[in-house]
């Protein structure tokens, strides 16, 4: 049985700090990129940041010098840590598991709420 399942999430004020973690289960994690998205109420899910298998990141650029992705492949643990945040990052986040291969799922955490006061 495949779980994602975030936690970290929280209140924070403006220029605080927070460290998301996803752990998984029932799959290969190592050998999955993984991404974390966020959607604030009335836009569109966005992609914030993401890890390949081997350990590259990328960011969108408004968290860029911010947010810091990791993988812990012995934990099966991915986590993204939220420094200097702004009202702007308040959203659910999701952890998002992307295959190596076309055929393959694609897997999604069931979200965890992050909110910034100013």
């Amino acid at each position: 049985q495949v779980q994602l399942v975030e936690s970290g999430g929280g209140l924070v004020q403006a220029g605080g700090s927070l460290r998301l973690s996803c752990a998984v289960s029932g799959f290969t994690f190592s050998i999955y990129a993984m991404n974390w998205y966020r959607q604030a109420p009335g836009k569109e899910r966005e992609l914030v940041a993401g890890i390949t298998s081997d350990g590259g990141a990328k960011y969108a650029d408004s968290v860029k010098g911010r947010f810091t992705i990791s993988r812990d492949n012995a934990k099966n643990t991915v986590y993204l840590q939220m420094n200097s945040v702004k009202p702007e990052d308040t959203a659910v986040y999701y952890c998002n598991a992307d295959p190596p291969l076309r055929f393959m799922r694609d897997y999604w955490g069931q979200g965890t709420q992050v909110t910034v006061s100013s």
